[in-house]
């Protein structure tokens, strides 16, 4: 057996036993979640074990691992904000990309419920059909059924669907019969 790795380890269970309350406590000072003072002590006496040569003897040890904790603080802000970064991007992004269903909570509530009442057959094949934008071809494929067997299924699912709904929406735009009340503007 290597004595040098016996060394090698003996040294750094008697670092991480003298130091890890305080490099824990420095980091938990520090950060605004635990998980995140965990990660920072983490990668400190990861640090500590890579480079344990490079760490002094008696008083300095602790002035060194609070050092390498400040680092890793850094890096973990660092990559905190290149997150939140990303976030705010990808957000804006998708809402240019991603239309606003808001209108249609009332809708989707609707149809949820009505979902939730169809049998797990009909509600998985009309979620691959309605959410997911597959055809009855591509649903089979799904399922692992002929297309044969998935068409009848399809057409009974939303059936049953519309009579939970009170068989279909009303379509969009005027409704017959209903006189718009016209705006100020339009009275003039």
């Amino acid at each position: 057996m290597d004595n040098s790795g016996d060394e090698r380890d003996r040294r750094f269970r008697g670092l991480y036993a003298a130091h890890f309350d305080g490099v824990l406590g420095y980091a938990l000072r520090r950060c605004e979640r635990v998980e995140d003072a965990a990660d920072v002590t983490a990668e400190t006496f990861l640090v500590a074990w890579r480079r344990l040569a490079h760490v002094p003897d008696g008083d300095g040890e602790r002035p060194w691992l609070y050092a390498v904790a400040r680092r890793q603080l850094a890096n973990h802000r660092r990559g905190d904000l290149r997150r939140r970064r990303l976030g705010d991007r990808l957000r804006h992004d998708l809402r240019l990309v991603v239309p606003d269903f808001s209108d249609r909570v009332v809708q989707d509530a609707a149809v949820d419920a009505a979902m939730a009442r169809l049998s797990a057959r009909d509600e998985e094949v009309l979620q691959l059909h309605l959410w997911e934008g597959l055809e009855s071809r591509e649903i089979a494929e799904v399922l692992g059924l002929p297309a044969s067997v998935v068409r009848p299924r399809l057409s009974r699912a939303r059936a049953r669907l519309r009579d939970l709904l009170g068989n279909d929406p009303p379509a969009g735009g005027h409704v017959q019969g209903k006189q718009p009340i016209p705006s100020r503007e339009e009275e003039r």
